[in-house]
């Protein structure tokens, strides 16, 4: 029978690529934080951006040029939640929320998440998407 790992934690090279002045090593960031930030990059990263690996990443930046109303926000969530269920296995995802704000030109979204191998509380990550040329 075989052992089930409880992971003790994530690292992930901080986004600054800042040096940490006590070992001259690169800042790492970890557990919630690195798995936030990995989210935000996979929402971000159009498929073939990333060497090696045509297919990660999601079509959110394309859907933010159409029309904004209820049914690009639908969109806009589906691809989320597909991207996010076929290509972050550290997470079970709960809920994925997109609204549009008309005033401001933008999507709000929230996306609530459980991290898989750590006791930690359902964790929410909360951006606006806006269309930028």
């Amino acid at each position: 029978m075989p052992v089930q790992r409880v992971s003790k934690g994530f690292l992930d090279v901080s986004a600054s690529f800042k040096v940490n002045p006590i070992n001259s090593d690169v800042i790492v960031t970890r557990n919630e934080n690195a798995i936030a930030r990995a989210i935000r990059n996979l929402v971000f990263t159009l498929p073939g951006e990333k060497p090696f690996q045509p297919l990660v990443g999601s079509n959110v930046s394309n859907l933010l040029f159409e029309n904004l109303d209820r049914i690009t926000a639908s969109s806009i969530q589906s691809e989320i939640e597909d991207t996010l269920n076929n290509f972050e296995p550290r997470i079970s995802l709960t809920t994925v929320e997109v609204v549009p704000n008309f005033d401001s030109n933008e999507f709000n979204c929230t996306i609530t998440y459980d991290i898989i191998g750590i006791d930690v509380l359902p964790q929410q990550l909360s951006f606006a998407l806006q269309p930028t040329r």
